[in-house]
């Protein structure tokens, strides 16, 4: 999908690329994109000049295979794994640089998250309100996610079935740190958020 003339992935991969603890990349895409995503890679590492490799895998049914599928393919010597949405293809750079310091910090999983500002309302099946969470204690997650690399392996071996691999690690019994997340990490997903993103883009760039 293109915004402002690059697709999402494209602006995905400028963000992962920018951010200087990034070592390496892998994409996991549909089998019938793996070609466009290994052109359009090639071309984003040329135009920042980027030596990190950048491997484009196929990914599975599900979310945990794709990501199980990524994981298989990293490098010996990463560590720290950052897992990230293509649709979040705006999240600045800070973001980036926030998760992975706070896992080099000792952290084993680190999720960016913002805080809520509805109300939000917990129902049965038949839809009748049961409860509401103080909102002040809620957030709401984003990407890249953070982890120590074998607390996220050690996670995928035990299940795969999640929203996200925060919650993955969850089920372990390790804690999951959340630090600030930021309002361009919109995650694209329906035509209004594609305007919103677009708005995004022709405002000032984000601080450095």
């Amino acid at each position: 999908m293109p915004l402002a003339g690059v697709s999402l992935l494209g602006h995905a991969l400028r963000g992962a690329l920018s951010c200087s603890a990034v070592s390496e990349v892998v994409v996991v895409a549909p089998a019938a994109h793996r070609g466009d995503a290994e052109v359009l890679a090639d071309g984003v590492c040329r135009e920042l000049g980027s030596s990190a490799p950048v491997t484009v895998v196929v990914g599975g049914t599900e979310r945990g295979d794709s990501v199980a599928a990524g994981l298989a393919v990293l490098g010996d010597a990463v560590e720290i794994v950052l897992v990230h949405d293509a649709a979040r293809c705006l999240t600045p750079v800070a973001v980036f640089d926030r998760v992975v310091a706070a896992v080099a910090g000792g952290a084993v999983a680190v999720v960016p998250g913002t805080a809520v500002v509805d109300t939000i309302k917990q129902v049965d099946a038949e839809g009748f309100v049961v409860g509401t969470p103080d909102r002040s204690s809620l957030r709401a997650v984003q990407t890249p996610q953070g982890f120590r690399r074998d607390v996220l392996e050690r996670a995928h071996a035990v299940s795969s079935d999640a929203t996200d691999d925060a919650g993955l690690v969850e089920r372990l019994g390790e804690r999951v740190l959340v630090v600030d997340g930021d309002a361009r990490a919109l995650k694209v997903t329906t035509p209004a958020d594609l305007d919103a993103a677009a708005r995004l883009l022709a405002g000032p760039p984000p601080p450095v």
